[in-house]
């Protein structure tokens, strides 16, 4: 299996099976790629394409992600076990953490709308200026999150464990939809 570390990739790059440690991608396009059995740790994505990439049992370890495309990005199929990372400025529609658990994961400034996050251990995650318009919150762990500038999410207290999160007055109207109550800000 062919191994690369501390090198920077640009759009050129041509993917090959194996694994990458502490290496950067930059503007690279994954898109429709398979990355099955792949590893990345300590890598850096910026601006790159993932939408719609296979990543059966593929390590992200210690990555971040900046400014990338991540749609339809099935993360509950990685190797959950090695599984951390970062995402700042991302697009990540459509993507699945199915039971995943990534407690503290930070989220900032992306779109995450349509995400799955059933079953998902969540705890102490921030999201941070996220669009959550139609994401879904189903036997979630979200105790002590902050989704205080997070927006557009619906969660049911009575079906997500919510203990201890912190939401903004303007987040309301997201946690009592069920009830069909009227509430003006």
């Amino acid at each position: 299996m062919n191994f690369t570390a501390d090198q920077t990739f640009d759009r050129t790059f041509v993917f090959k099976t194996g694994e990458y440690d502490n290496c950067v991608f930059e503007n690279c396009d994954f898109s429709d790629r398979d990355l099955s059995g792949s590893g990345f740790v300590d890598c850096s994505f910026r601006d790159c394409n993932f939408s719609m990439a296979t990543v059966s049992k593929t390590t992200f370890q210690d990555v971040t992600f900046t400014g990338c495309k991540l749609l339809g990005f099935r993360f509950d199929q990685c190797n959950v076990v090695m599984f951390s990372a970062q995402f700042s400025n991302c697009q990540l529609d459509l993507a699945s953490f199915y039971r995943l658990k990534i407690r503290k994961q930070t989220f900032s400034g992306c779109s995450m709308r349509e995400v799955d996050f059933s079953e998902s251990d969540l705890a102490q995650a921030t999201f941070d200026d996220c669009d959550l318009s139609q994401a879904i919150f189903d036997n979630t762990i979200l105790e002590k999150a902050d989704l205080r500038s997070a927006r557009h999410f619906t969660i049911d207290p009575e079906k997500n464990y919510v203990r201890g999160a912190k939401f903004a007055l303007e987040g309301l109207p997201g946690l009592l939809y069920n009830y069909g109550l009227d509430i003006e800000l």
